[in-house]
């Protein structure tokens, strides 16, 4: 296929504003897909997202379409994830890319992540086609939703197409538009092969099976490839497009999207960012790769029996080659074992992975209350990153800790500002700016009833550990569900920080153990122990549950000893022998204390999350 008939392009959205449902329409349009073999969110092939109704991975897919001229294109379309939490995916199908959809819904306008993902594509220099979608909806305000595109964005009202991604209508067109708006491919077809690694997944048969952007040169199922980074060498088993499942061809060239299956068995060979080359006329330069990702939340991935630890680091490495955003390296507790820390993009990330390893894998896990990375000063005058608290240094030897810090987005009807405030204010937050957004203008007044259509957009800086503790569900449950928000990291910030160790029995009990702010370690550390003393199940002898920072004990709450009742067999008589009975009691109570393991359930660990600021 000639570059010039090629046109690669993906969807962006906020979440539920309709991406998967428009990428059916063209399928169906292109006659990729059958009619009878038709379903709803066709690309989403995992359970798990049929089952949330939300996008977790990109897909590829390869269409046919025939424009108004005559000529056939071939069309690659990348569906993203429209979550926060999955921003990562979205910009790597950005960089295969040369032109995106900017889908947003009729009747709730532009959201935090519409502006998010409209930035991060403008940084990838593609070429944007605004599509307000649900037009067809009774609550759509396709007017007023224009006019906050046109104010935000800068398209002109003829730039703007209208479709009903559920009826179909006004998908046609788009499809030419991105033949005549989006760019073809740019490259050289006779140069050495290059392609960029976009994701990529394991097979048993074929190996690591890399999903592909096509930037130069050709390449053939047999051919010697070589992975730039590594310069580890393979022969290609197969090359194909995704038409829409795995189709193999003869061939992948310049501009085109695809897969290549390396053969590689080992799962760092090949990784995602990684120059894909020929080991006979290699290329000279690698291409751009992708920023390497932060992980933004911790937490601790053990299995319930540890014969499953090796089982749990395959399944891991296998998911890691899936989601270059997982990060992994052992760690061991008293409490739980050997298990990893785990690095995660967000806490539905980490709720994804959990239920991945526990349904594809067929493990039982134990997950420690989530926490961040710190970065520390010693007084020796190194710095030091600490993703856990158990490995916080004794303080003595710290200078200062600093806290990651997050760039936050609001938006949200304009009737909500009041809440959100007292939500900010409660989280440690740095008011930034605010500013209205209605269709025609911006509006500086804050005077608004309940059916005033504008909305606000609101920008704090919030320590990201704040967004852990029951944050998100405060968010929805104070602006009625209909808040969206956006993050981005910005830096690190010196704070009065305290490591609370929790002690179940008199023994700390590392996973969980939390780092909090000075002013409400005592309050966050007694609703912490209240918490644990309704999840911990009552044992044998009484279990005393202690918050401390360093040895001074700042709250206690006890778990109350099962009793049995050893006199219900005595039917009167001396007193001295009930009274032998229950000394008898008493001893054996404190035999089982001192050698006694109290098991910590998995709610334990979770409560954590529950106390709010």
């Amino acid at each position: 296929m000639e570059p010039s008939r090629i046109r690669n392009f993906c969807i962006i959205a906020h979440i539920d504003h309709g991406k998967s449902t428009l990428a059916d329409r063209f399928l169906e349009i292109t006659g990729t897909v059958r009619g009878g073999d038709m379903k709803a969110q066709f690309l989403d092939s995992m359970e798990l997202e049929r089952e949330r109704g939300i996008t977790i991975k990109g897909k590829a897919v390869t269409m046919s379409h025939t424009a108004p001229d005559g000529i056939t294109y071939q069309f690659n379309l990348i569906d993203t994830p429209g979550h926060v939490d999955f921003s990562y995916e979205v910009s790597r199908a950005l960089a295969a890319c040369e032109g995106a959809l900017l889908v947003i819904d009729a009747s709730q306008g532009i959201e935090a992540q519409t502006i998010a993902n409209t930035l991060l594509a403008m940084e990838y220099d593609l070429e944007l086609i605004p599509v307000l979608n649900k037009v067809d909806l009774p609550q759509a305000e396709p007017d007023r939703v224009s006019a906050e595109i046109q104010q935000a964005f800068g398209f002109t009202k003829d730039e703007i197409l209208y479709v009903s991604a559920k009826e179909g209508t006004g998908a046609k067109e788009i499809l030419d538009a991105v033949v005549e708006r989006v760019p073809a491919p740019s490259g050289v077809e006779e140069g050495p092969f290059r392609s960029l690694v976009f994701d990529s997944e394991f097979n048993s048969f074929k190996g690591i099976i890399a999903h592909v952007r096509t930037k130069d040169g050709t390449v053939r199922k047999n051919d010697k490839i070589r992975v730039m980074s590594s310069g580890r060498l393979a022969e290609v088993v197969e090359v194909g497009i995704f038409s829409p499942g795995p189709t193999p061809t003869e061939s992948l060239s310049t501009g085109q999207v695809g897969y290549i299956a390396t053969g590689f068995k080992e799962v760092r060979e090949c990784s995602v960012g990684d120059t894909l080359t020929l080991d006979r006329i290699p290329a000279e330069e690698p291409l751009p790769g992708y920023v390497p990702v932060k992980s933004m939340v911790f937490a601790g991935l053990y299995p319930s029996d540890g014969e499953e630890y090796g089982s749990l680091r395959v399944a891991l490495e296998k998911l890691q080659l899936n989601d270059a955003s997982l990060s992994m390296e052992p760690e061991s507790s008293s409490a739980l074992g050997f298990g990893f820390r785990c690095g995660f993009l967000g806490l539905m990330h980490l709720e994804i992975i959990q239920e991945r390893l526990e349904r594809e894998y067929d493990l039982d896990l134990i997950i420690t209350a989530p926490s961040v990375a710190y970065q520390v000063e010693l007084t020796n005058g190194e710095t030091v990153m600490i993703d856990s608290p158990a490995k916080l240094p004794p303080p003595n030897e710290l200078s200062v800790i600093k806290e990651p810090m997050l760039d936050l987005t609001i938006v949200a009807p304009n009737r909500h500002v009041g809440a959100l405030m007292d939500l900010m204010h409660s989280r440690r937050s740095e008011f930034k700016r605010m500013e209205y957004m209605q269709g025609g203008g911006t509006r500086r007044d804050s005077d608004s009833d309940d059916n005033d259509t504008s909305r606000v957009v609101m920008e704090y800086t919030v320590p990201l550990v704040e967004l852990l503790a029951d944050f998100f569900n405060q968010l929805k449950s104070k602006t009625q569900g209909y808040a969206s928000l956006d993050y981005t990291f910005a830096g690190y910030q010196a704070a009065p920080l305290v490591k609370v160790d929790i002690l179940v029995n008199h023994y700390p009990v590392e996973a969980l153990s939390l780092i909090l702010h000075r002013d409400a370690a005592v309050t966050q550390g007694r609703k912490i122990v209240e918490k644990l003393r309704g999840t911990i199940p009552r044992q044998q002898f009484e279990v005393p549950i202690q918050a401390s920072i360093g040895s001074r004990i700042i709250a206690r709450e006890t778990v109350r000893a099962m009793r049995k009742d050893v006199l219900a067999k005595c039917y009167g008589g001396d007193i001295t022998r009930k009274r032998k009975l229950l000394e008898k009691q008493k001893e054996g109570k404190k035999r089982l204390k001192m050698v006694g393991q109290v098991e910590i359930p998995q709610e334990a660990f979770l409560s954590i999350l529950e106390v709010g600021g």
